[in-house]
């Protein structure tokens, strides 16, 4: 019997909860119902929200809490929290300690998935990284299977995995916390401050961030970013093989960019890969990204699989994502910036200074640093303040106010109560060759549901001027 058919039957006959009806847990849902679990789903939509999934549901033995109390009276024998939920919650504090199994849909596939995984968590960069890791193996000629943060649910593929296809996963903070396994290839981006409105500190979240790759298995790879203060220090499982990438300096194992070339070095001795000016997506942070998913593939893939990649991959959408170019304006949707480090790497990959559209939901990260980088590569800062019992918007001007090479008559900054407002407010400045970046430096939430939907609605906007 299959680790997931062993899973499968656990389930029979026992209470489940699942927290939130998501991308993650809609599929799971229904693989529970298939085993024979009993299942209530606690979600903080109200029934008419809901709407249709509500009435499916319901109507084949869905047991439902919902609205503003949802967390209220939460039991049984297991349950599945959702990816973004602190594990610590108190409603699931209180459930552990009267004897629920807390667990999650990514924990269970990391636990009975047939194929090698190789995961991938980071403050930045890990989507294109992911992805990045995923298109050159299936350019080597694997089946691979591209899921976790990124989006898509797993765990209801496992019957159609096979031992020899490979698992890509992007890994959230989130997800990690409480995840008791680890994959067989695991790689850390960076670690800068994140997602501090739900973790208590700095602290926790760098521990979620380890992880990944604590519980490693000997001949387990882990890939480590030599440029990163804080994740470079991470020391890896024993007998665990370590590689690292460096944009900055030679590495003794792993890859690293010297004078415009990629080199790939193993024990010091080192092999050019291609010439960084080979990769199809803008900005040095992009370099990164496929220095750390070469190191994830190699041993699997060709470096003709890496270039033949580089030369035709476009990027993924929401990440520095060219959407029209409209009398001579370039307008970029960067709208996966959530964090001031994020936006300052796309603000570099461009030689010339932009008209920059930032502002959101306010995650209790510092901006301090973040002022002079926008005074750096910034002409107009358009402040998006939609909101204003959350955003981000007095921070930004603040700490562009409290930079030293702050200069007002080189950087005009626009305050706008409105999203499209201020979208339509960079076209009416923009001039032939500028360049506009909504690269928020903030999460979406103060009024989107995502940063996806925020993308979207900034390229309607694009495509309506």
């Amino acid at each position: 019997m299959s680790a997931f058919d062993r899973f499968l039957e656990t389930m029979s006959g026992k209470n489940v909860t699942v927290i939130g009806i998501g991308v993650s847990n809609t599929p799971l849902i229904s693989l529970l119902l298939e085993a024979g679990a009993h299942v209530t789903v606690h979600d903080r939509k109200s029934i008419e929200d809901l709407g249709e999934i509500y009435e499916g549901l319901h109507d084949i033995g869905v047991e439902f809490c919902v609205g503003n109390e949802y967390l209220q009276n939460l039991s049984g024998d297991y349950i599945f929290r959702t990816p973004g939920m602190h594990p610590n919650q108190p409603a699931l504090v209180r459930a552990r300690e009267q004897g629920s199994i807390i667990t999650s849909e990514m924990e269970v596939f990391m636990q009975v998935c047939p194929c090698p995984i190789l995961a991938i968590t980071g403050s930045d960069g890990k989507t294109t990284t992911t992805t990045l890791t995923c298109e050159i193996l299936k350019q080597a000629g694997y089946t691979c299977h591209l899921g976790g943060n990124i989006g898509h649910p797993l765990l209801a593929d496992v019957p159609d995995i096979t031992p020899n296809d490979i698992a890509v996963v992007e890994l959230s903070s989130f997800q990690l916390m409480d995840m008791t396994c680890s994959p067989s290839a695991a790689l850390v981006t960076n670690v800068t401050p994140n997602h501090l409105d739900v973790h208590k500190d700095m602290e926790e979240y760098v521990q979620a961030k380890t992880n990944i790759f604590v519980n490693q298995k000997p001949g387990s790879k882990l890939v480590l970013n030599a440029d990163d203060p804080v994740s470079r220090d991470f020391k890896p499982a024993e007998g665990v093989e370590l590689l690292q990438f460096s944009m900055v300096q030679p590495v003794q194992n792993g890859v690293y960019l010297q004078d415009g070339v990629i080199w790939y070095a193993e024990d010091g001795n080192r092999r050019k890969i291609m010439d960084a000016s080979e990769i199809r997506i803008p900005g040095a942070h992009n370099i990164a990204n496929y220095m750390a998913a070469i190191c994830m593939t190699h041993g699997k893939v060709s470096f003709a699989d890496v270039c033949e990649v580089a030369h035709n991959f476009g990027g993924v959408e929401h990440r520095l994502e060219l959407v029209r170019t409209l009398n001579g304006v370039r307008y970029y949707n960067d709208s996966i910036a959530s964090s001031p480090t994020r936006t300052a790497a796309g603000l570099r990959a461009f030689d010339q200074k932009v008209i920059l559209l930032a502002g959101g939901h306010d995650k209790k990260i510092p901006y301090d640093a973040f002022g002079p980088v926008v005074c750096d590569h910034v002409k107009r800062l358009i402040l998006i303040d939609a909101n204003p019992e959350d955003t981000t918007a007095p921070a930004i001007k603040a700490s562009v106010l409290a930079a030293k090479n702050y200069h007002p008559d080189e950087l005009t900054i626009d305050t706008y109560d409105d999203f499209e407002k201020a979208v339509r407010g960079a076209a009416e400045v923009a001039e032939d060759g500028d360049i506009v970046l909504m690269s928020p430096a903030s999460a979406s939430f103060d009024i989107f549901k995502n940063f996806m939907e925020r993308g979207n609605r900034f390229k309607d906007i694009v495509h309506s001027l």
